[in-house]
């Protein structure tokens, strides 16, 4: 994806996947902090340590949480280094991290729900779901919005990126860029676009009838068993949640800036635990959120008008492995955290990476994990 700000360069959302010295108690708290039980081989647990520590180490990360689905199942999950290094608390499965824009597919599985339901129509214009948004100087659809093809824009600026505005609804949120014009005719070109996400939260409230959060709530969140799911709330007391951390110029380690995600809470707003994105993963590869129908056409890659695939489906970053296999998933990056969801659903994997360091690289990091299970 495409940042066009010196922020949110460092703190980036690219499905294709700096130097700091840490506290002496971080740097001992790399023992990884499994779950009860585990499924997966001793040898394999045993790999994905090495490989998770040694990576740690070499981008300096703080704090990490790691979950495994194989064979459609969670099999795995543990927290390495520390989720506050402040007061010296371990990573957990259960610590709670921001999301990014891996709210992106969540957001995107709700609008194929309603879909799915007759209840909205992917090649309406938005505005027939969605009268917030107020019309272009060409007509936009939800299924152009869902793959980065509809023209509106994304971050324009450190200071839009770093909001700390609270903004009561999705509605109100939409005010940030609404009445600016599209930046080119839809299908034309990929631009990259949180903003057009929560255009598709308008788009869900107007369909289902519901506050956009609430459907999310009982329609993804409760099917799926994800039990720590949330839109997030800098004022809210969210248990088991990990401080976020950023890496000055110089390679100081340092506080994250507060910053309040609720003006995009459908495209980088929601919170969770890499235990529930496992399930999440879970839910799609055995169909308890969609048909498989419509998970193809979620992974198909989209098309702009001049017949050229972009690297995007319907919520999902797509491509191929060396091996052939194909891969769907979704990154996030934002103040406090780095994330990563890597799915093979063909074979029935998921890799989910969750950190507290903003600029984390782990795309690659993902694969390499999900190399190890697959053998």
């Amino acid at each position: 994806m495409n940042p066009s700000t010196p922020s949110y360069a460092r703190a980036r959302a690219a499905f294709v996947l700096c130097l700091l010295l840490l506290p002496p108690a971080a740097a001992r708290a790399q023992a990884p902090q499994a779950a009860p039980q585990t499924a997966l081989p001793p040898e394999k647990v045993r790999q994905i340590e090495a490989l998770v520590n040694a990576e740690m180490a070499k981008q300096k990360i703080p704090g990490m949480t790691v979950a495994v689905v194989s064979e459609r199942q969670a099999r795995w999950a543990a927290g390495f280094g520390t989720q506050d290094v402040e007061n010296n608390i371990p990573a957990r499965p259960a610590t709670v991290y921001r999301l990014g824009s891996i709210s992106k597919p969540i957001t995107a599985v709700a609008v194929m729900q309603l879909h799915e339901r007759g209840r909205l129509d992917l090649d309406a214009p938005v505005q027939k779901y969605c009268p917030a948004f107020p019309e272009k100087q060409w007509p936009v659809t939800t299924r152009q919005v869902l793959g980065h093809l509809a023209g509106i824009r994304h971050y324009k600026s450190d200071e839009e990126f770093n909001s700390t505005r609270f903004y009561a609804s999705v509605a109100e949120g939409l005010n940030m860029f609404k009445d600016e014009p599209l930046l080119q005719e839809p299908g034309t070109k990929y631009t990259y676009t949180t903003h057009g996400y929560s255009v598709l939260g308008c788009v869900i409230e107007g369909a289902s009838g519901q506050k956009f959060a609430d459907f999310v709530g009982e329609n993804v969140f409760k099917p799926a068993a994800m039990e720590r799911a949330r839109a997030d709330s800098v004022a809210d007391i969210i248990p088991n949640r990990a401080q976020g951390y950023r890496v000055t110029d110089k390679g100081v380690l340092t506080n994250s800036p507060l910053a309040d995600n609720s003006y995009k809470v459908p495209g980088g707003g929601f919170v969770s635990t890499a235990e529930d994105l496992a399930r999440f993963a879970v839910a799609l590869q055995t169909g308890k959120l969609l048909k498989p129908e419509t998970l193809e056409l979620m992974y198909a890659p989209q098309k702009l008008k001049d017949g050229k695939e972009t690297s995007y489906g319907l919520g999902w970053g797509v491509a191929k492995r060396p091996d052939g296999a194909r891969a769907v998933g979704h990154s996030g990056g934002q103040q406090r955290v780095s994330t990563f969801l890597h799915m093979q659903p063909d074979q029935g994997l998921a890799v989910v990476i969750m950190s507290n360091l903003e600029g984390a690289r782990l795309g690659d990091l993902a694969q390499r994990i999900g190399d190890v299970v697959l053998k």
